[in-house]
């Protein structure tokens, strides 16, 4: 019963379902208990030779990653977005275990990064910031919807913070004018509860030296380098800075097929280029919108980011791609600086280092 065991795991709140395999592929185990840590560790010291673990990304993979770290060979937190084989026939907990089990086994598993756990406070306080503020952008777009029906045409998002006057008349007065109210009262509690969030998230990433560092770069500001180090952890997950461009969804998606074609009885690759696709769909979209956000504004603010854009608008190039170029190249800054720990350099803005 020694060697490779890959297990696995499917998580729910009050039960484990677990599927063992050996290195020949075949299910040597399977399993049932309760979601508590004492069951899972007894279960798991009961077998031998190297374990490597499998489960799904969801609400208990955080705990349970840090509970089986110290005890298995490898764990692999696994994307239940690109678990195609689980959707796949019959479903239930005990097929969903053997699944995955197989598919580890296979290693076509898709990662989801768990790992730096003195980032773990930096990390939460990045998620309850920006789920706030997204719950206050949709109060917000609710508020202005109630004011369009009304007929006022609201130019500037600063003017749904205090709501104007009501020059609606009769029934339609009391109707109109009291509706928005509840979603001010929303408004305020949020706004307080956001600027809460905000003063903990700062405090918090000022222990951590990258922070400064970070901050450093033109665009990137305290906010926005907290949250770098809240959604990424760390550089070191990234080898180049086209792997960071895929994660944040600059990466170029392309297609090509009948790649070779026979000449004189021998094959050769086609020279036809291939096509373009554009930007790759699966990536993170909170970094996505926050390397974006850092683009336009380093395109309207004097210093050496809008240098660099203004050089390539000069050279021809479309705004929008323009500004996609100078997001790709505020990442690639990004993942240099934290990688290095080095202080932010106008050189870096120069083709060759590109």
């Amino acid at each position: 019963m020694d060697g490779t065991k890959y297990i696995g795991m499917d998580v729910h709140k009050e039960s484990v379902s677990i599927a063992v395999m050996n290195s020949a592929g075949k299910v040597v185990m399977e399993s049932v208990i309760g979601t508590k840590a004492s069951m899972i560790l007894q279960f798991v010291h009961g077998l031998r030779g190297d374990l490597l673990v499998t489960f799904e990304e969801g609400t208990w993979a955080a705990w349970l990653y840090d509970l089986l770290r110290p005890h298995v060979t490898r764990i692999v937190v696994c994307n239940p977005r690109r678990n195609a084989l689980l959707k796949d026939g019959n479903k239930s907990d005990r097929i969903d275990a053997q699944k995955l089990a197989e598919v580890l086994y296979l290693n076509k598993l898709k990662p989801v990064y768990h790992g730096e756990h003195g980032l773990r406070a930096v990390k939460e306080l990045v998620r309850s910031y920006s789920t706030v503020t997204k719950d206050l952008t949709r109060v917000m777009s609710r508020v202005k919807a109630i004011y369009h029906r009304l007929g006022y045409s609201l130019h500037r998002q600063a003017s749904l913070w205090t709501a104007p006057s009501c020059g609606v008349a009769g029934e339609d007065h009391r109707a109109g004018c009291a509706s928005p109210q509840f979603y001010y009262q929303q408004l305020d509690a949020l706004r307080a509860l956001r600027q809460e969030v905000r003063r903990e998230l700062l405090k918090e990433s000022k222990k951590h030296k990258a922070w400064r560092l970070l901050c450093r770069i033109p665009s990137i500001g305290p906010i926005r380098a907290a949250m770098l180090m809240g959604i990424l952890q760390t550089p070191h997950r990234f080898r180049t800075k086209r792997q960071l461009w895929t994660y944040s969804g600059f990466g170029i998606e392309t297609r090509s097929s009948a790649d070779h074609r026979s000449v004189e009885g021998q094959l050769r690759r086609a020279r036809k280029p291939a096509s373009i696709r554009g930007l790759n769909e699966n990536h993170n979209h909170d970094l996505k919108n926050l390397f974006k956000s850092a683009a336009i504004i380093a395109s309207n603010k004097p210093g050496p980011f809008q240098e660099f854009y203004a050089a390539l608008l000069t050279k021809g190039m479309r705004p929008e791609m323009a500004r996609l170029t100078l997001a790709r190249k505020i990442a690639a800054i990004t993942l240099h600086v934290w990688k290095k720990g080095a202080s932010f350099d106008a050189q870096y803005l120069k083709p060759q280092t590109a």
